[in-house]
């Protein structure tokens, strides 16, 4: 009883008992024995767990050298951390004082839910939904720590964390698809071994018959062909699997994989879609399956039916990746694949502190980061090495130097770094921007300097014809800015002399999105029309490229305008006295007018031609009357009766058929003259 009081005294007070205070100085002689070495090398295979500020000081204990096995086993076991925790906090919510109101509204209602089901046990079905959208946030503030961890080293150890969060949080699939599609640019190694790992796991889940790990695989597959990591020919591949022996589950997993993905099917191959929902037709028209799949199939008609409206490819906020920067991997269901499993293990680097300098240079032109150890200490070397070469090669001849008001010499700044950062405002809002409204409001607060308006109008193009197809939206967004202030207008006009004088550089899609641009810009009056003087229609003026260009351009017009108002335009007295369209409509040389004319019958404007074709018919009575010879005065006056006689003659053709049109003529001519003197014979007599 005595021995009961002591120990519910000391556990009130807190002081250890005797065998806790046995065993606590028995594990400490233990761990006086074992060497620091032995901890970091149990630490680093995660046997035991070293909190960080012992662990730095045991990688003192180690030594500055690089090349031992501790070190490098140190550096492995602190990038492996470092990557399993940036890897959870992508899929980790924020704290709820930091959230979004949208966000805050969502936890809102998620708990009601929650508070709900508890009482009425309804199913809360929005779960995932609410969840999903709490770390999208985070995305782009964790990429530039991911890319600061050595990737190269680690690539094996970053695969391997994000498969089990994708595996523990299916939820988060899109986002973490979003973020191996950024790392992809930089590192395709990293997401070609992804994409191999989860093919085979995806084939062993298949043949196992496990259904919640193949379920995550084909997410996972799924997210990356929408973010274009992955070939769509794999997608189908799985598709052409899952329902060549068709059974309850294999349906079921095909029509959530069609969901996810059958946004990008439509939009890169809908014949390989619609073969697929051919056979969940024959599937159905069998009717072997469970009718609960059977009603699965038929709601994923009624989504095709809406285009997959409510299962968008890639949600706006996590695609982050440029078109022309995707890089793409083709890998195949059968192919012998290679999941390098030693990658996950540690390894001795002989070279480790050339490698890390070599990431190092490779995280500062991704992050585009500057060492400012690397500068202080390279800083006086490089200030000599330059004072020598000015002593040598003497001032350049275009930096010169800016004095200031104090009397001193200022620095010119040859890099433009100015103008490359007034680009990159204008097109960041631009592709920022929901509508030209917008974009155009933002664009206004941007402080441009005088002179510099032509970056607007040289970045509106430049955008423009990075798309696919032409969007109506850099065309209102241009003619709004051609109505505001003249200066743009006339950046506008100048820049359509300078994009036809160099069409010839453009390809065919980026030349049709610029034609269409002017296009919009001259039917509403944004441009005016005297910028067509930079067009001549003639055969030695012309090449393919600008031909294609002024075909384009005039069928917009046409097209928007109607032939008959587009006529109309192009006949008025004003502009065709000022000779806007001597160029488009030559009329000097006969070859220059025929070659216009077929010009425009081969596109389908003949209608356009029509003065041209009344001045070619008349054009050989106009070379006649040109031609015609005047009469040779006579030495002696004309007293006496005489007699004058000219003829003439021309015949001309003329033919058209549909895409040509050519004429031919011919001309000649007579002329005679006769004097006579009998009337003034007769006057002599008659004196006589």
């Amino acid at each position: 009883v005595e021995r009961g009081r002591v120990m519910v005294t000391r556990a009130r007070d807190g002081s250890p008992s005797e065998g806790e205070g046995r065993k606590r100085r028995r594990s400490e002689a233990q761990e006086a024995k074992v060497p620091s070495t032995r901890k970091a090398s149990a630490a680093a295979r995660g046997g035991v767990y070293i909190p960080p500020f012992k662990l730095a000081q045991m990688m003192k204990e180690v030594g500055p050298d690089k090349q031992s096995e501790s070190y490098q086993r140190l550096a492995w076991d602190a990038l492996r951390k470092s990557i399993n925790g940036l890897v959870n906090k992508v899929s980790a919510s924020d704290p709820v004082t930091s959230l979004p109101s949208k966000t805050l509204r969502r936890l809102t209602l998620l708990l009601f839910l929650l508070f709900s089901s508890l009482l009425f046990s309804t199913r809360l079905d929005s779960w995932s939904l609410v969840f999903s959208q709490v770390n999208k946030g985070n995305l782009k503030e964790i990429l530039p720590e991911i890319f600061g961890e050595n990737l190269v080293r680690g690539k094996g150890l970053f695969v391997r964390s994000l498969m089990k969060s994708q595996m523990a949080s299916p939820a988060f699939t899109n986002v973490y698809a979003s973020l191996v599609a950024v790392i992809n640019t930089k590192f395709p190694e990293i997401g070609e071994l992804l994409v191999t790992r989860v093919v085979l796991q995806f084939r062993r889940a298949y043949k196992r018959n496990d259904k919640p790990i193949c379920t995550a695989a084909c997410k996972f597959i799924a997210h990356l062909v929408n973010q274009q990591v992955e070939h769509e020919l794999l997608a189908l591949e799985i598709l052409a699997l899952l329902l060549e022996n068709p059974s309850n589950d294999s349906v079921e997993l095909a029509v959530t994989f069609v969901k996810e993905v059958g946004a990008m099917l439509l939009e890169v191959s809908p014949k390989g879609l619609h073969s697929v929902f051919e056979r969940f037709r024959g599937i159905l028209h069998e009717g072997e399956i469970h009718k609960r799949v059977q009603f699965i199939i038929e709601g994923l008609f009624t989504v095709r039916k809406t285009s997959f409206e409510d299962f968008p490819a890639v949600l706006q906020e996590l695609d982050l990746v440029e078109i022309d920067d995707q890089i793409t991997h083709e890998l195949s269901l059968e192919d012998k694949l290679d999941a390098q499993s030693g990658l996950d293990v540690f390894k001795l680097d002989p070279n480790f502190e050339e490698s890390e300098r070599e990431y190092g240079k490779m995280k500062k032109e991704i992050l585009g980061e500057s060492s400012s150890e690397e500068e202080d200490s390279d800083g006086e070397g490089s200030e000599e090495e330059d004072s020598e070469e000015e002593r040598d090669e003497g001032p350049p001849p275009t930096a010169a130097p800016v004095v200031t008001d104090a009397g001193g010499a200022g620095i010119t700044d040859m890099t433009e770094t100015d103008l490359v950062n007034l680009r990159r405002s204008i097109y960041l809002t631009i592709m920022s921007a929901l509508d030209f409204e917008e974009a155009g409001h933002k664009l206004m607060k941007i402080k441009i300097p005088e002179g510099k308006e032509d970056e607007l109008s040289s970045m509106i193009i430049e955008c423009c014809s990075q798309e696919r197809t032409y969007v109506k939206y850099y065309g209102l967004l241009a003619h709004r800015f051609c109505q505001v202030r003249r200066v743009y207008q006339d950046c506008f006009a100048e820049a359509f002399h300078k994009q036809y004088k160099t069409i010839h550089r453009l390809e065919t899609n980026k030349l049709r999105n610029v034609a269409k641009l002017f296009a919009h810009l001259l039917e509403t009056d944004g441009l005016p029309w005297s910028v067509l003087t930079a067009i001549k229609i003639t055969e030695d003026d012309t090449t393919s490229s600008s031909r294609i260009f002024i075909k384009i351009l005039f069928q917009e017009l046409a097209a928007s305008l109607g032939l008959k108002t587009l006529n109309e335009r192009l006949q008025e007295r004003s502009a065709v006295s000022s000779g806007w369209y001597d160029g488009v409509f030559p009329k000097n040389l006969p070859k220059d007018t025929r070659f216009s004319i077929n010009f425009f019958t081969s596109i389908g404007l003949g209608g356009l031609t029509d003065d041209m074709r009344a001045h070619l018919k008349n054009l050989p009575k106009t070379i006649m009357q040109n031609k015609q010879p005047n009469p040779v005065p006579s030495s002696r006056p004309q007293k006496n009766k005489g007699g004058r006689s000219d003829s003439c003659s021309y015949s001309g053709s003329y033919s058209y058929s549909g895409s040509s049109y050519s004429y031919s003529y011919s001309y000649s001519g007579s002329y005679s003259y006769s004097d006579t003197a009998d009337s003034g014979e007769g006057r002599k007599k008659g004196k006589k």
